[in-house]
Order: structure tokens, then C-alpha cells, then sequence
């Protein structure tokens, strides 16, 4: 063969679809007899079909409609069945058990992965049972370059999955979807294409653009994706010398910033902001005393975490209720916060949250029915996210709560208590009192029930109408007046509903762009973020830097760049309170 045929033949590797059109009648004889091997394993194949040579094709059953297509370098192999005009791209894998329908293409370094390990913990995973729920994907569907699609996942008919998608749900017909994990951004029926002029830059995140099916996601916002990566690079140089900065060597304890009492949560900011940046533990102990430290903190009786006392040493907690719970706010928050701690220094806490297991199914109602739901709607949904986050702990130490069915009742409470007009619980406001309560109590609810257990959170097109009227309230959001905790609870609500709905998307990417830039200018060399301004009853530790402000400001940071599809240029991801993905399956399905 010489130099000029091999480079013909290798032509069609990349572009099988000129194939019919220009190959010699050498070629296609050479392409009969590769057929007729494949069909000797029980292969099948359309008119017009082209596999190449050149891709790795070891499959059980294969069957390939008319005028489809294997490029070369991909990677096939157990049950696939595909339709009419199909193309599976250049170094693309199909494995498992795949159904395609007609008119789908997949792009290049894409993996359609219908098949899962196990991973239980008695053996290793090499020896773990395989499970196949298999993935089908329906009529005339574009998968962009770099997408992976799990098993179990269908995609529906008419769908378009942006580039670098990581898809681990169904998608319905007619959706656009990107992102990791992959959420719906629109109906492909709707009318006009993305704006793409700089205030919106379109409402296709990062990932997905007017090429979906080249090498490399395209960035709609460009510069705002450089400015991310700067930022990065500038706060991960800066992170080692922002906690020593914190750390009273004498008293061997963080304070928020210098100057500052040492407290529980500075000690825990500290853990989170270098696992984030620095991919460690603080360097001011091991991570072992680490965790030490943080596990001596928890009250025996009650399973919570006081604050410091104020000589430094172990904190003191009020009398319990009647139902048994402990009422100490600060206490409360500690259950999220050590606990996340302890997750990323590799320990857990060292006995159940006792108020929490002790509580019965009946107790737990009585007291979400007494929770101030019409006056203070934060102050009730963080106790909803203490109580679930404790939940959370007691399961993963194993311990059951002391009656069975607590925790149903908590989603069963929710279900039947959510208003259907805003998709939230509490009072909807008033023009005078605006929506901050009502949006804020939702962002606690649901962090430590809907995110921290992966259930989809209800109304969610209802949920962004919400929180977009109260992320354009300039009491709370004009430039200058935002804190920490207001941006946030407003951006994980964003995030949290557009996995499942793609309403309003161009107006949630708009206001996560303009955020995002506000946010990238609070960064001051050497100290960190302020929390910001104090919110309504004098919340927070007010604007000067410091570790909590630094904390929230990293995750909200993620949140908006991750509505804007820029994520991925900041190199890091939350795994602590402020996590993304879900903490655990609860074992049993929402009530809907």
C-alpha cells in the first residue's frame, strides 16, 4: 500500500460519512469484507453502512441502520443497536447495553457507558458484580464532543446535550441540556436563538454552543472565564499564608480573622478553604489532630457541638426542650459545619446527634408545626437543615433514629406544606417586607433536605419566578449592598431548580454573570473576602476579611460560575456544606 492510499483509507476513519460518496471501488470492496467479519459474530448492518478498520469493535450484538457510521478509534462493545443515519465519532464510546434511535449523533470523545460497577465495600472493585440497566436515546439527537452518559439514563427524542455534559437522568423530548451533571437549559422548540450580546451572552452555560459537536466546549463568556481562571490561580497562592494569618499559635485555635475570638466555625472554615484551594489540611496541624480537635467538641448528652466558653475551653449548652431538642442556634450550625469538616479530613464525629435520634415522628411534627414559618422563615428552615443534616450523620454512623419513619415524615411534612405559587414554605412576603426570609429559609430547607439527599426539589419553575423577583431587589442586591449569605441563597436555590428546569434560563445566567463579576472584585490580596454588609437583624461578621466570608464567598463563587457554565476554569470544587452533589440516598422516594 503506498504513502497516498494510506492516507485515503485513513481519511475515512475521521470522516466516515463522505465514504458512499468518494471511496475507490478498492475501498469499498476492503469495507464489504470487514463487514462480513463483524457479521460472523453475529453483526448487522444496514445499506450504506461504514465501520472503520480502525475502531475497536468487540460487541455481542451489533445491529447499524442505513447510511450509519463507526469512525475510527471508537470503542464498541456489548448490546448496541442503532437506526438509520447514525454516527458514533472519532474515539467516541458506546459500551453496555445501547439502543439508538434514528438520526443520532454522537460526538467525538463521547462515552455512552451502559453498564456500572459495584463498589460495596466487602471486596475489591476489580471483583465487583456488574450491573446493566442499559441507556436508549431516542430520534434525532446531537450528543456534543466529551458528553458521558450513565447507566440507566434515556434521552429523549429531539434532544441536544452540550459538550462536556456529564448526563446521569433522563432527559425528556425536545430538551437542551448541559453542565455537570447535565440540567436542562430550554425546549428546543422555542423561538430565537441565544443573545449573544455581553449582558446575557446567551442561555447556553459553558459547554454548549453553536459547534456541539467539536473537540473543545466553547465559552460564551470568554472573558468572564479568563477572569475566573486569574482568580483561581491568585486566591490558591494566596490560601496558605490566609490561614496562618488566622491561627493564635498560643491558644492553638482559628479565629474568624486577627483579633477575633477563636470559635468552632473558624476552626471548620479553615478545613473547608484548604481542602478547596490546596487540596489538604490546614499545614498549622495534622490532619489527624485535625479531626481530633473537632471530635472532642461534641456535647455527650445531646450529640451537638457548643461554641467555645469563653475562657477557651468546652462550651455549655441550654436545657432541653420538652420534645427533648436543644435550642442553641449556634450549636445547630455546628452539626453541619464539624461534620463537613470531619468528611474532608477522612473521620466522621464520634457518637450520633442524640437530639436528633431521640426525637420521635410525632415530636418532629409538632415542632416543624411550631416553627415561626410566617415571621422568621430562615430561623425555621435552618432547623429543618440542622434536623436532616443530624439525620444525615446518625445514618452514616448506622444508628437508627429512635422511631422508625422520622425522616419519611420530615419530606412528607414538606410535601404537603410547600405553596405551589412560589415552590417555598413560609409566608410569600409583601412589597414592603420583600422576599428575603422567604428565599432564605428556602435555601436552608432545602440544603440540608432536597441537595443533601438528592431528591428534586418541587415547583421548580416556580422556585426561580421566586427567587429572581428577590435576586432583583435592590434592598438586598444592588451593587455594594450584597453580603455573602444573600448571594448565596439565592444562587444554590438557581442551581438547585435549573436541574430540573431550564425556565427563565438567560435571566438566571444574566444575573449569575453580573454577580460573579461583582464577587471576582471583592477579593483582597493577602485576607480573603469580607462577608459583607450585615443582612436584616444584624447577621454575619460584617465586611472585613475573614474566614467565613472567604468560605462562602469560594462556594458562591462556584455557584454563579457554574450558572454561567464557566466552573470549570476555577479548578476546584465544594465538598463540604456547600457541595453540589448530594450526601447520601436517604433508601426510600419522596413522597410526591
Amino acid at each position: 500500500m503506498d504513502a497516498q492510499t494510506a492516507l485515503d483509507d485513513a481519511y475515512f476513519d475521521y470522516c466516515p460519512w463522505d465514504f458512499v460518496g468518494r471511496a475507490s471501488a478498492g475501498q469499498r470492496a476492503a469495507q464489504d469484507a470487514h463487514q462480513r467479519r463483524l457479521a460472523e459474530s453475529g453483526a448487522h448492518f444496514g445499506p450504506r453502512c461504514y465501520v472503520s478498520p480502525a475502531a475497536g469493535v468487540f460487541t455481542d450484538t451489533l445491529r447499524l441502520g442505513t447510511d450509519s457510521y463507526i469512525a475510527g478509534h471508537a470503542y464498541v462493545t456489548g448490546e448496541v443497536t442503532a437506526g438509520d443515519d447514525c454516527t458514533v465519532n472519532p474515539y467516541a464510546t458506546v459500551r453496555g447495553r445501547i439502543t439508538l434511535g434514528d438520526g443520532v449523533r454522537i460526538g467525538a470523545h463521547s462515552s455512552l457507558l451502559g453498564f456500572n460497577h459495584g463498589f460495596a465495600p466487602d471486596r475489591p472493585v476489580h471483583r465487583q458484580p456488574l450491573t446493566a440497566k442499559g441507556i436508549t436515546v431516542g430520534d434525532d439527537v446531537w450528543i456534543g464532543s466529551h458528553v458521558v452518559v450513565l447507566d440507566g439514563v434515556t434521552i429523549g427524542d429531539h434532544c441536544v446535550v452540550g459538550a462536556g455534559a456529564v448526563v446521569t437522568k433522563d432527559l425528556a423530548p425536545w430538551t437542551v441540556a448541559a453542565g455537570n451533571p447535565a440540567r436542562p437549559l430550554r425546549d428546543r422548540r422555542a423561538q430565537g436563538g441565544p443573545r449573544r450580546d455581553r449582558a446575557v451572552s446567551g442561555d447556553l452555560p459553558g459547554g454548549l454552543s453553536d459547534d456541539l459537536s467539536g473537540d473543545r466546549p466553547v465559552d460564551p463568556s470568554g472573558d468572564l472565564g479568563d477572569a475566573v481562571a486569574r482568580f483561581a490561580d491568585r486566591v490558591r497562592a494566596q490560601a496558605a499564608d490566609l490561614l496562618a494569618r488566622c491561627w493564635n499559635p498560643d491558644a492553638g485555635r482559628y479565629a474568624d480573622r486577627p483579633g477575633a475570638p477563636a470559635t468552632v466555625r473558624a476552626h471548620c472554615d479553615a478545613v473547608e478553604i484548604a481542602d478547596l484551594l490546596l487540596g489538604s489540611p490546614p499545614e498549622q496541624l495534622a490532619a489527624d489532630e485535625h479531626a481530633a480537635r473537632l471530635r472532642a467538641l461534641q456535647d455527650p448528652g445531646s450529640g451537638l457541638v457548643p461554641e467555645f466558653a469563653p475562657d477557651g475551653g468546652p462550651g455549655v449548652l441550654p436545657a432541653p426542650a420538652a420534645d427533648g431538642w436543644v435550642d442553641d442556634g449556634t450549636a445547630e450550625y455546628h452539626v453541619l459545619a464539624v461534620g463537613y469538616a470531619l468528611d474532608l479530613l477522612g473521620s466522621r464525629l464520634t457518637q450520633p446527634v442524640h437530639v436528633v435520634r431521640r426525637m420521635t415522628a410525632g415530636q418532629l411534627i409538632a415542632r416543624l408545626e411550631s416553627l415561626p414559618w410566617r415571621t422568621r422563615t430562615w430561623s425555621a428552615g435552618a432547623w429543618v437543615d440542622c434536623w436532616a443534616t443530624g439525620a444525615h450523620r446518625n445514618l452514616e454512623l448506622g444508628v437508627e433514629d429512635g422511631e422508625p419513619g422520622a425522616l419519611e415524615a420530615l419530606f412528607g411534612w414538606l410535601t404537603t406544606r410547600v405553596d405551589p405559587w412560589t415552590g417555598m414554605w413560609g409566608t410569600a412576603g409583601s412589597p414592603a417586607a420583600g422576599r428575603l426570609q422567604l428565599v432564605n429559609g428556602y435555601y436552608r430547607l432545602t440544603r440540608g433536605s432536597y441537595a443533601q439527599f438528592g431528591f428534586d426539589v418541587p415547583y421548580a419553575e416556580r422556585v426561580v419566578d421566586t427567587v429572581l423577583a428577590h435576586g432583583s431587589d435592590q434592598r438586598w442586591f444592588a451593587a455594594g449592598r450584597e453580603n455573602a449569605c444573600n448571594v448565596l441563597d439565592v444562587a444554590h436555590p438557581l442551581w438547585l431548580a435549573g436541574r430540573r428546569s431550564g425556565h427563565r434560563a438567560a435571566e438566571v445566567r444574566a444575573w449569575a454573570e453580573e454577580q460573579l463579576t461583582r464577587a471576582l472584585g471583592r477579593w483582597r490580596d493577602g485576607a480573603g473576602f469580607g462577608f459583607g454588609p450585615a443582612g436584616e437583624g444584624g447577621g454575619g461578621p460584617g465586611r472585613e476579611p475573614g474566614l467565613q466570608g472567604t468560605e462562602m464567598w469560594l462556594a458562591i463563587v462556584w455557584l454563579l460560575a457554574d450558572l454561567v457554565g464557566v466552573a470549570d476554569r476555577l479548578g476546584y470544587r465544594p465538598r463540604g456544606v456547600h457541595r453540589p452533589e448530594p450526601a447520601r440516598s436517604p433508601g426510600f422516594a419522596p413522597p410526591g
